[in-house]
């Protein structure tokens, strides 16, 4: 079993409107940077989870009201979908710190429209991890055991610089706010390093397996478990808090996992990559 912790919503066909207006697909296409990629139908979506065995997949929308004026899906959108396919999808929430009527949001999307937790990307928003107009929101996540995912490292998305996007630029707001759980996505890439020092320092953050992979899926996981931090690294000391994440439908899920069976390691760290620390994640249990 699989538990695809970052699955982007645009391309759902579901969801997708014609045209450039605030929500359309036009506009998620040039806000998102998603070059010629198209609508796809969900026996199609299907078809590809069942390859890899992606038995839930997350949903991550994202509100960029003040930056771009529109979302990468919207909540109500998110949960559309899931209500589809309740066996297949969960969906996080996601809000614009700087609306005033983003914490209301956030508890709606909790208490009636069942998201799991929240999304946020400072660096495409347009806000400090650490601004005070974030705030209400973590504390939203606590109260409600909600975990929060932060998109980091490499983004492909225009107008959200690299600079914003290093692990440690999240580290003052993980750090105090040790009740809420943080994940940080793409493993930070390129700052493998530097995420595995907030995974070593921080019990509440976690990461994903959804990096960029310039060469083949294969090569950047073989680096990634064996080469940039030793060969046991994963195993030794941080097997509770990495997901599978795949960013997909930018990059395959079926890819990703067929990459990461090449990795040598044992059957228990494999299940809680694929799906255990997920879980953990999710809920918060140990």
């Amino acid at each position: 079993m699989v538990i695809d912790m970052l699955v982007q919503p645009m391309l759902y066909g579901e969801i997708c409107t014609p045209g450039d207006e605030p929500d359309g697909f036009g506009f998620w296409s040039r806000e998102f940077g998603m070059g010629h990629m198209g609508p796809m139908d969900w026996d199609e979506l299907q078809v590809e989870m069942d390859v890899c065995d992606v038995q839930k997949g997350l949903l991550m929308p994202l509100d960029v009201t003040t930056a771009c004026g529109g979302h990468f899906g919207t909540n109500d959108q998110i949960a559309m979908l899931v209500a589809a396919h309740p066996d297949r999808l969960w969906g996080f929430a996601s809000v614009d710190p700087r609306v005033s009527s983003a914490a209301g949001e956030l508890e709606r999307a909790f208490t009636e429209l069942g998201a799991k937790g929240l999304c946020l990307h400072p660096a495409k928003q347009g806000f400090d991890p650490d601004d005070a107009v974030a705030e209400p929101l973590y504390e939203l996540c606590g109260r409600y055991n909600k975990p929060v995912v932060f998109h980091a490292g490499m983004s492909w998305e225009p107008g959200a610089e690299l600079s914003r996007s290093n692990p440690l630029a999240f580290e003052h707001t993980i750090a105090t706010h040790p009740n809420v759980r943080f994940s940080l996505t793409h493993f930070g890439w390129p700052w493998v390093r530097e995420t595995v020092a907030m995974l070593l320092k921080y019990p509440n953050c976690y990461t994903d397996t959804s990096i960029t992979y310039i060469d083949s899926p294969e090569e950047m996981m073989q680096r990634l478990f064996t080469v940039d931090m030793g060969p046991l690294w994963y195993e030794r000391a941080l097997s509770h808090q990495v997901m599978f994440a795949s960013n997909t439908p930018r990059f395959r899920a079926f890819k990703l996992k067929r990459a990461l069976d090449t990795v040598s390691m044992r059957d228990d760290a494999r299940e809680r990559l694929y799906w255990g620390n997920a879980l953990r994640f999710l809920e918060g249990d140990e």
